[in-house]
């Protein structure tokens, strides 16, 4: 069995562990997820695989002797910890993994300073560090520390037919999962960009919840994924999030980027990284 940890209320934690799944293949176990995330409850996202949530209302200990009791259930070969080596709020240390199993970190950006507090006296061992992303200083050397072996792993997702959501020839997609007031802003963000570029785009938003107010002339769509709807599209306009800038990697030409402001995850730094790129 292999256990993915993927604490954290948005649906990138849940996108980047399909993906992992996907890249790296289950070897034809058995899949838990462990995430406190609303998403958890669509099939669409969580394709299948068995997911556990902790108890409501646990506080840092409690959570941490939770996740211990169920790793000594569920006896995983494998443990991917998403995102934060010592967990969203610093729940994870090497006492609550059952020995023999084997640990790997899917790391990405972090904003280091904020995070470094949560790293527990007795931190996790990753027998594997896959960087989705490049990171450096202080957290690089956390994890070249603690880890046997720091790799880049370029994230696939998994193969999946084009909802059937019309996007019009040189239409615009904006695409957020939320929070709502988010949404809003990118919404008026985009309609922004396009007359700024003269632009009179038809505008589609994929997000799972529609907006209370919606301008006039934006269609809504939930759907998951989205990523395969962006080839057929002028332009895609996006937070800054780890898997939205992987996805449209392959396009930067079409990408327009509104980087929010996160506890730790370092949407300013990506959104940069990538304008320097391009060059744009």
């Amino acid at each position: 069995m292999i256990v993915c940890y993927a604490q954290g209320g948005g649906l990138g934690h849940l996108t980047r562990i399909r993906a992992y799944l996907h890249t790296r293949g289950p070897a034809g176990g058995p899949v838990a997820i462990l995430t406190g995330s609303p998403f958890a409850g669509d099939p669409r996202v969580v394709a299948g695989h068995r997911v556990l949530s902790a108890p409501a209302g646990l506080d840092r200990d409690g959570l941490t002797h939770w996740i211990g009791g169920t790793l000594a259930r569920l006896r995983p070969r494998e443990f991917v910890v998403d995102a934060f080596p010592a967990g969203l709020s610093g729940e994870l240390s090497a006492a609550a993994v059952p020995a023999g199993t084997r640990v790997v970190h899917l790391s990405r950006l972090l904003r280091w300073d904020a995070y470094l507090p949560l790293l527990a006296a007795d931190s996790l061992r990753f027998a594997e560090t896959l960087l989705v992303e490049p990171v450096g200083g202080a957290h690089r050397a956390y994890l070249d520390s603690v880890s046997s072996a720091v790799v880049p792993l370029t994230l696939a997702d998994p193969p999946e037919p084009a909802p059937a959501v019309p996007v019009a020839p040189g239409g615009w997609l904006i695409v957020h999962s939320g929070p709502a007031a988010e949404v809003a802003e990118l919404v008026a963000y985009a309609l922004d960009v396009a007359a700024i570029e003269g632009a009179r785009p038809e505008f589609t938003l994929l997000s799972p919840s529609r907006p209370d107010v919606l301008p006039p002339g934006i269609a809504h769509h939930d759907v998951y994924p989205a990523w395969p709807l962006f080839a057929g599209a002028e332009r895609i306009v996006t937070a800054a999030g780890c898997n939205a800038v992987r996805q449209l990697a392959r396009w930067p030409e079409r990408h327009r980027m509104l980087p929010f402001p996160r506890r730790f995850d370092d949407q300013y730094a990506r959104a940069a990284r990538a304008r320097a790129a391009t060059g744009a």
